[in-house]
């Protein structure tokens, strides 16, 4: 019987402390799981610190190794999708760089795959990120919920493994900006929950600042789905209602008293404030939606590879 490979996709980014931790951990765990063979892709998002030459070393003394090392620092949906475009395995294990995602683990992923899901997420029974990456973590976990129809139960994490179908049908979009959980969601719905682990970070803290969760964010609601564009025609229903019917009883009280003054320049002034900050932020939506469009439209790349290390034999640069 022919062994099935699993492929491991690890972005990184400023982890040149840990990253050898989590590889060692890996090839550990493989060493005792004997019915798989493995590969493993590292892809440095253009990393402050040595983390690629870290990756060039790993890569030197072990050939089931691949090093991917990019132009700039595209983010951690972008670098995920550059290493689904390498991978040859059976099934894909995606984790972190930062040793927080228990490598040792894997078995209870690859079990639940074995069973017949295309794809188990890992889901942490306590866990220790911080609070702003915790409720950023609620939020879009609701986001995905409204917009992406995630079922409410499923937990999404970064540590999932996933059937190699399912890879080859992400891999065809080639648009600017990925959002891994939205084209898990709209490839399949035969998604389980392991519960595993979830560990202290040994060292530094979470590149997800405000701004790139918002940009995650927008990622997922313009790429995958347009109900924003109908929250803003329901908004403006609303608002057309509630000026009809304000006009209607203004009318009417006039007619029921001719003689009485009407004020309300203030009230009117905050009306129009109203609707003008609604109408911006409806712009707003459609803007971004059309600027995506366009961007998409210039074929700008979801990630430019610098160089790729694989092994001891093979090392190219794309300079």
């Amino acid at each position: 019987m022919m062994q099935k490979k699993i492929s491991f996709v690890i972005p990184c980014y400023a982890s040149e402390h840990t990253i050898s931790l989590v590889v060692q951990e890996i090839i550990t765990t493989m060493d005792d799981l004997q019915q798989y063979s493995w590969e493993l892709v590292l892809v440095n998002d253009c990393s402050p610190d040595n983390t690629f030459e870290v990756i060039r070393n790993l890569c030197i003394s072990n050939p089931n190794i691949i090093g991917i090392n990019l132009a700039r620092n595209f983010g951690q949906h972008a670098a995920l999708m550059a290493g689904f475009n390498q991978v040859s395995g059976d099934i894909i294990v995606c984790m972190d760089d930062d040793e927080q995602t228990p490598g040792n683990e894997v078995g209870k992923l690859l079990e639940k795959i074995e069973e017949g899901y295309d794809v188990a997420y890992a889901r942490y029974v306590s866990k220790k990120h911080s609070i702003f990456r915790n409720i950023g973590s609620r939020i879009n976990s609701k986001m995905t919920e409204f917009l992406l129809d995630k079922p409410k139960d499923l937990y999404i994490s970064s540590y999932f493994a996933i059937r190699r179908y399912i890879v080859d049908e992400m891999v065809k979009y080639d648009h600017s900006f990925p959002y891994v959980i939205g084209l898990v969601l709209r490839s399949t719905k035969n998604i389980a929950n392991v519960d595993v682990t979830h560990r202290e970070r040994q060292e530094g803290s979470s590149g997800y600042s405000i701004q790139k969760l918002l940009s995650l964010w927008m990622n997922g609601f313009t790429a995958f789905s347009v109900k924003p564009l109908r929250l803003a025609s329901l908004l403006g229903l609303i608002l057309a209602a509630v000026g009809f019917i304000s006009t209607i009883i203004l009318v009417l009280n006039k007619l029921a008293h001719p003689s009485e003054v009407m004020l309300g320049w203030s009230s009117t002034m905050a009306v129009m404030m109203l609707i003008g900050g609604v109408l911006l932020i409806v712009l707003g939506i459609i803007g971004e939606y059309i600027g995506r469009i366009y961007i998409c439209i210039n074929k700008s790349p979801q990630y430019i590879i610098r160089e790729k290390v694989q092994g001891k034999k093979s090392s190219e640069s794309l300079f």
